[in-house]
């Protein structure tokens, strides 16, 4: 009995220090200084302000209807009020000579005041980018343009209401907890939050956000401020978390995640399934899945009312309206605007392709430059980084495509090449040739790789990238022709041979002209006939009467000598 007992004891204390070691704590309404996640709402704060009085728009949202609040305007400066409400509401507020309220003549808002000639009634739109021009075009413009949900009370300071930098009210998602001029209580938050009493050192830090399961959000839109954090998000089937300005070491949630920078946009996958939205169940998963035994805060986003799918928060240490100077909003940085929702695939991450001559990665290729088809070309390919998250890139396929009228895709063989960390944080390096491509008709050719984006040994498809260059064959050198080397003995043996070739050529013609010609017994009469004597012509008999042509002197003698055997006979 004894040694049960003291098994028992033992076992007890294990439980204790068990249930000690791993913390818990109960959500619920903090004050929204101490609260590490806040809703943000859509407004804007501008410079603006027309002969001493500014212009506020102060845009009232509840869940339920014929709420309270007060207004507080007894340290206010001289400025318009306009007042909106998206439900029945009451309102008490004490009488300020330099402010004018101004409410829609059919508005729900119900507004008391002691002296009734501070507010006027006046037929002005409700949505809010309509009531942002009404305001600028009777006013001449908009200091402030200031949602808050279920507001109980609030006081306006003396503190000045503009803020340095545009005179225009550019309506985006705002946190209005860093508006000075302006300080409120809310009632019945959406957001429920606590902290253990065992605090984490800032290294160490780990926020929970948990929607209800029952919950009608499903797009949540989250700014980080908070930089070197860990952040565990768990939300109903089908809800999409959009990380902005993600300057922190890890994230995990059971839903999908979309991490946006200015430059990029990268999904992540559930890296857990939990259905049990308890908040004891969610804080133990979220310590075990970053393997710690201390959180730093946890917030709970209950229903929404209203049946909107969509929420907007900023994770960050919220300031005291004490801390806000004028000197510090003026450097303080303008939240982005939101994030539209979205089932599309996110943007991918913009790649660049460098091309390197030499395997040191140290002689980039300039754009115009030509490559060799026999030459082996080294590229590295990189992209943008994600704050302080290490993303690395890796190469599935690429492609070679000739530019022309009939194009030309072949398969890219590629060898992967040594990088150091140090060097590739955010890229990887290949080498490819276009030796084995043997369709080389076209010099232009597009390298198009495909790469997936990896973060923890998950990946993700990454898109692809391309790069243009100008391809060549090598240069083919002309086979060498041997040189014949002519002696002496060649140059007389060639000499030889020309000059009996002239002689047999000279004999052949003087044979042809011996076999050609007229026999040797002709007459001189008969050379003197100018036709060939081989010619076919039938030859014409010789006249004996002499040419008139000859000489007379001729004819005479010829003539004497005729007669005189005439005369002779006679």
């Amino acid at each position: 009995m004894e040694g049960f007992m003291t098994r028992l004891m033992v076992l007890l204390c294990i439980t204790v220090a068990t249930s000690a070691s791993t913390p818990t704590c109960e959500p619920k309404n903090e004050d929204r200084e101490s609260m590490y996640v806040r809703e943000m709402l859509i407004g804007c704060w501008t410079s603006f302000v027309k002969e001493e009085v500014e212009v506020h728009i102060l845009n009232l949202h509840y869940d339920a209807v014929d709420k309270m609040f007060s207004l507080n305007l007894t340290y206010a400066r001289s400025m318009i009020l306009i007042l909106t409400s998206s439900k029945r509401t009451y309102g008490v507020s004490n009488s300020n000579p330099g402010v004018k309220i101004y409410i829609k003549t059919t508005s729900p808002i119900v507004l008391y005041d002691n002296d009734r000639r501070n507010i006027t009634r006046e037929d002005f739109p409700t949505q809010n980018e309509e009531l942002v021009k009404w305001a600028e075009q009777k006013f001449g413009g908009v200091t402030s343009f200031t949602t808050v949900r279920n507001l109980k009370d609030l006081t306006f300071s003396e503190t000045r209401g503009t803020k340095p930098g545009p005179s225009k009210c550019k309506l985006e998602s705002e946190d209005p907890s860093l508006k000075p001029f302006v300080v409120f209580r809310t009632d019945e938050s959406p957001l429920k939050s606590c902290t253990p009493k065992q605090q984490s050192s800032s290294a160490d830090e780990l926020h929970i956000i948990n929607i209800e399961e029952s919950s009608s959000i499903r797009n949540v839109s989250l700014h980080v401020n908070v930089t070197n954090t860990r952040v565990f998000l768990r939300g109903p089937q089908g809800t999409t978390w959009t990380v902005v300005n993600p300057q922190l070491a890890m994230l995990r949630s059971n839903n999908n995640i979309m991490l946006v920078t200015e430059a990029i946009s990268y999904g992540i996958k559930p890296q857990c399934t939990l259905n049990n939205d308890s908040a004891v169940n969610v804080q133990k998963v979220a310590l075990d899945t970053f393997k710690t035994n201390i959180f730093t805060s946890y917030t709970e986003v209950r229903q929404d009312t209203e049946n909107n799918p969509v929420i907007s928060l900023i994770l960050g240490k919220a300031l005291n309206a004490a801390e806000i100077t004028p000197s510090a909003t003026a450097t303080t940085p303008r939240q982005k605007p939101l994030i539209p929702m979205t089932t599309n695939p996110p943007h991918l991450m913009p790649l660049v392709m460098q091309l390197f001559t030499s395997p040191d990665f140290r002689l980039p290729l300039d754009l115009n430059a030509k490559v060799q088809s026999d030459k082996r070309i080294y590229a590295e390919i990189s992209g943008a980084t994600l704050g302080s998250i290490v993303l690395s890139i890796k190469v599935i396929t690429c492609h070679a495509r000739s530019k022309g009228s009939c194009p030309v895709v072949k398969e890219l063989p590629f060898f992967p090449e040594a990088c150091s960390l140090n060097t590739c944080t955010t890229s990887t390096r290949l080498s490819f040739s276009f030796d084995q491509i043997q369709e080389l008709t076209s010099t232009t050719w597009d390298v198009e790789c495909s790469v997936e984006i990896c973060h923890l040994e998950r990946c993700g498809p990454g898109g692809s990238v391309r790069r243009s260059l100008e391809v060549t064959q090598p240069c083919l050198q002309p086979p060498t022709q041997p040189c014949i080397d002519f002696g002496l003995s060649g140059v007389l043996g060639i000499a030889f041979g020309g000059f009996l070739i002239g002689v047999l050529l000279i004999g052949a013609l003087w044979i042809i002209k011996i076999k050609t010609g007229y026999p040797t017994g002709l007459d001189s009469t008969a050379a003197s006939i100018p036709v060939c004597p081989c010619s076919r012509v039938k030859r014409q008999p010789v006249s004996t009467n002499p040419c008139p042509s000859e000489n007379s002197s001729a004819n005479a003698s010829i003539g004497s000598t005729k007669s005189t055997p005439t005369s002779s006979m006679a």
